[in-house]
């Protein structure tokens, strides 16, 4: 027993780090060249020669490691084994939650994602002694080149993301008490290029609203009618990094998702609570609506293929909230339009019990 104990630990010992320390995550993952899809990175190993195709997107459900990762592994359909690792600078990811991003308006060409540093950003390529360099690069407030507006589809959200039992407005529309049913906040996340995941925790202001700040945000951001403890999360890790108040950044964060509620994007999914939308529909209106460099800013997030949980809207550093779709999308084109574990149906749940 004690002779099998040893050799264990010993075997432990000698597994690679990069397996102890991956991380399991969900998203998609956008070729920009071909590049090899491996079933071993470690060992180079590639069954079938597998290379990712340009253009091309596929299933992410795994990084290397968390943060600033360097490897994916995808989902290849058809290849064998289907799950392949590949470089990170090989295309762009849109991951859930705050790894998602928007990209940057001055290289619409190539547009990074929020978790995904450009090739000359990459740890590899700076050495450790640059690391301590680029936190402290990456928690400098104002320094934002683009944001993220994340707005959640709250019944899809309560009824299929876990550990929301504990969330009094998820409690709140299961019983009736409260009804959700327009776009809510999530978050307005100001991101910079050159840190991926790392931009946020700047220091700022610190957390505190107006009561009529929070009357006036809480339709909009439904945890304000029961605490603040969302709002001063997303203040402290993303608000800090912007140079307007908590006031006026919830206000302008709030002006956004009442103008996407009202736009085409808003229309599709109220006029069609309870019953589903099609994407490919979904997004060929946007087109007729703003035009393709509109259409490309924003992404629909599903849950279980077909439920929708949030819509993600990319824009530029100098977004407006008062002039319309227009000032709030900007002229540069996004990453295209694009799914999160969405099929081709997308329910719009209704809120409360279905």
């Amino acid at each position: 027993m004690q002779k099998n104990t040893v050799l264990g630990a010993c075997l432990i010992t000698l597994l690679p780090a990069f397996a102890l320390a991956s991380e399991t995550v969900n998203g998609r993952f956008t070729a920009s060249k071909a590049c090899e899809a491996y079933a071993s990175f470690a060992k180079g190993t590639n069954p079938g020669a597998v290379q990712l195709k340009p253009g091309s997107s596929y299933t992410v459900r795994e990084v290397n490691r968390p943060g600033n990762y360097e490897r994916l592994r995808v989902e290849v359909p058809g290849a064998s084994p289907e799950l392949r690792w590949v470089a990170r600078d090989c295309g762009t990811a849109a991951l859930d939650g705050d790894a998602a991003a928007a990209p940057s308006p001055a290289s619409p060409a190539a547009p990074p994602q929020r978790g995904q540093d450009g090739p000359q950003d990459s740890p590899g390529s700076q050495g450790q002694g640059n690391q301590g360099n680029k936190r402290e690069m990456c928690s400098t407030a104002n320094q934002q080149d683009s944001y993220l507006l994340a707005l959640s589809w709250q019944p899809g959200f309560c009824e299929h993301t876990p550990r929301t039992a504990g969330k009094p407005e998820c409690a709140a529309m299961d019983k009736g008490s409260l009804v959700v049913s327009n776009l809510t906040l999530h978050g307005l996340w100001p991101n910079k290029k050159a840190c991926g995941t790392s931009y946020g925790n700047c220091d700022g202001k610190p957390f505190a609203l107006k009561k009529e700040t929070v009357a006036h945000i809480a339709p909009w951001m439904p945890n304000f009618y029961y605490e603040n403890s969302f709002g001063k999360y997303e203040w402290n890790k993303h608000g800090t990094c912007q140079a307007l108040d908590p006031d006026a950044y919830f206000t302008k964060a709030v002006a956004a998702v009442q103008l996407v509620n009202a736009s085409a994007i808003g229309d599709q999914i109220l006029k069609n609570i309870g019953g589903a939308i099609n994407a490919d529909k979904f997004f060929a209106t946007l087109r007729s609506q703003y035009g393709e460099a509109a259409a490309s800013r924003v992404m629909l997030v599903c849950a279980g293929q077909s439920y929708l949980q949030e819509i993600r809207v990319q824009l530029p550093v100098d977004f407006s909230v008062d002039k319309g779709m227009a000032g709030l999308l900007g002229a540069a084109p996004g990453q295209g339009p694009q799914t999160s574990r969405c099929g081709t149906e997308i329910r719009i749940e209704a809120s409360g019990r279905n």
